[in-house]
C-alpha cells in the first residue's frame, strides 16, 4: 500500500496539470495511468495532421506557457513535446500500466481506498488518500453508435482514435462518420490522399474558421455570449455563405452559448467546406443500414464502401470504476454541476478535465482543485495544533 495526500486517476493533460499544481504547493501526489504512457490520447490515438484548434494562448497548461517561436495553433508532435518537458520540469512521475479497478472512500478514516491492477506483472496495488482527483476525462474510451448491420460490414470499420493518416485509403470509397473536428479534419485528409470521400453530418453544426474562433474568444472577454455569437455567426456567414445547400444545417442556438451551456464545439474548418462546395467531399445524412459493404442513408441513397471512420466522439469510464461519489457523475459520467461548480463534490472528490473546455477548462480546473486541497489540508493541521 501507498499512502499520498491525492491519488490522481488519469495521466492525460488534466491529471499531469493536476499533479504539478500540487506538486507546486508540495502536496503529495500519485498518479495512476492505464495505459503504459502518459498523454496516450495524443501520442498514440490521435491522427498525424492534428493541430490544436485553438490559438496556444487558450491551450496552456499551469505555471507553463509555449516558448515564444511555438506556432500559434501548435502541431500534434509540438503539443506533444511540450507536454514532455512539462512532466520534466515539474516532477511529474506517473504509474503507467495501472488499471483502476475501484476507489472506496472508508469513512471512518475520511480516505479514499483505491485498488488498482499493475497490468505487467499483474499485482494488485493499493493506494490510500485524503483526497482523490477523477482526471481520467472525457475522452476515455472511443464510442461507436448502434447501426445496423455494421457488424456485417465486409470492409473496415474503425473509431477515429485509430486513424493515423489516409495514405492507405487512396482510390477507396471512405465513408466518414461525424461532422466535429476530427470528423471534417479526416475527411479533408482522406480527400487529400485520394480516397474517394463522403461525410454523414447527422445533426446541427457551427462551421467557422480558427481566425473568426480566436476573434469571438477575444470578444467574449469585453461582451455578452449573445451578442458575440451574432457576430461570429455574421463573419462565418460571410465566409462560408448558406451551407444548407450542400447537407449542413447551422444549430438555432449561437457557438458560443452551445459551448458554454451543452459543451458542444463548433467545428473549425481548415479546409473541408471547400471540398465539400467543389462536390470533391460528398456529404449525407444519418445510416439506416448495412448490407456487406452497401450502406443505405435517410434520403434513399445507397452507395458501396470500402472503410468507415467513426468520428463519433468518446464516453467517460468513469463509473466503472468509481464508488461512494454521492450522485457527483450522472449517468454517462459526466459531473452532474456545471462549470465553473463542476469540480468539486464532498469527502474529497474531485474531477479534472470534465467542463467540455477544453485545454483552458483543465488549466481552471487544476489551479481550482490544487488551492481548495492546500486549503482544506491547512485547517486540518491548525485543527490539530
Amino acid at each position: 500500500m501507498e499512502e499520498v495526500q491525492v491519488v490522481i486517476v488519469g495521466a492525460g493533460p488534466a491529471g499531469l496539470a493536476t499533479s504539478a499544481c500540487l506538486n507546486h504547493l508540495n502536496i503529495t501526489n500519485a498518479v495512476l495511468e492505464r495505459e503504459d504512457c502518459y498523454a496516450s490520447l495524443w501520442k498514440k490515438k490521435s491522427y498525424d495532421r492534428l493541430k490544436l484548434h485553438l490559438a496556444k494562448q487558450f491551450c496552456e497548461l499551469p505555471y507553463m506557457p509555449f516558448p515564444s517561436d511555438t506556432p500559434t495553433y501548435v502541431p500534434k508532435n509540438l503539443f506533444v513535446q511540450y507536454l514532455d518537458t512539462y512532466v520534466s520540469h515539474f516532477n511529474i512521475n506517473p504509474k503507467c500500466n495501472r488499471s483502476v479497478k475501484s476507489a472506496v472512500y472508508d469513512v471512518d478514516l475520511e480516505k479514499w481506498y483505491v485498488k488498482v491492477e499493475n497490468t505487467l506483472s499483474g499485482a494488485q496495488e493499493m493506494y490510500l488518500g485524503k483526497f482523490l482527483v477523477v482526471a481520467s476525462g472525457e475522452n476515455s474510451v472511443g464510442y461507436i453508435p448502434q447501426v445496423r448491420g455494421l457488424d456485417g460490414f465486409n470492409g473496415q470499420a474503425i473509431h477515429s482514435s485509430k486513424y493515423e493518416n489516409g495514405k492507405k485509403y487512396g482510390g477507396k470509397n471512405v465513408l466518414v462518420v461525424g461532422s466535429g473536428n476530427s470528423g471534417m479534419e479526416i475527411a479533408y485528409d482522406l480527400s487529400n490522399s485520394g480516397a474517394n470521400t463522403s461525410i454523414v453530418v447527422r445533426s446541427p453544426v457551427h462551421v467557422l474558421s480558427k481566425e473568426i474562433v480566436f476573434f469571438g474568444m477575444v470578444l467574449l472577454k469585453l461582451l455578452p455570449v449573445t451578442i458575440v455569437d451574432k457576430v461570429v455567426v455574421g463573419l462565418g456567414k460571410l465566409k462560408y455563405g448558406n451551407l444548407s445547400k450542400y447537407g449542413i444545417q447551422k444549430p438555432k442556438q449561437g457557438p458560443f452559448y452551445l459551448k458554454a451551456t451543452k459543451g458542444r464545439s463548433p467545428t473549425i474548418d481548415v479546409g473541408c467546406i471547400k471540398k465539400i462546395k467543389t462536390r470533391e467531399i460528398t456529404v449525407l445524412p444519418s445510416i439506416t443500414s448495412i448490407e456487406g459493404n452497401l450502406i443505405r442513408f435517410e434520403n434513399g441513397i445507397y452507395n458501396w464502401y470500402d472503410a468507415i471512420i467513426f468520428a463519433t466522439g468518446y464516453k467517460s469510464s468513469v463509473l466503472n470504476w468509481l464508488k461512494d461519489d454521492n450522485c457527483y457523475f450522472n449517468d454517462n459520467g459526466m459531473p452532474r454541476k456545471r462549470f465553473p461548480d463542476h469540480w468539486k463534490s464532498e469527502n474529497g472528490l474531485y474531477s479534472a478535465g470534465f467542463s467540455s473546455r477544453g485545454l483552458l477548462g483543465i488549466a481552471h480546473d487544476a489551479h481550482c482543485i490544487a488551492n481548495d486541497i492546500s486549503s482544506s489540508l491547512n485547517l486540518h493541521y491548525k485543527k490539530m495544533d
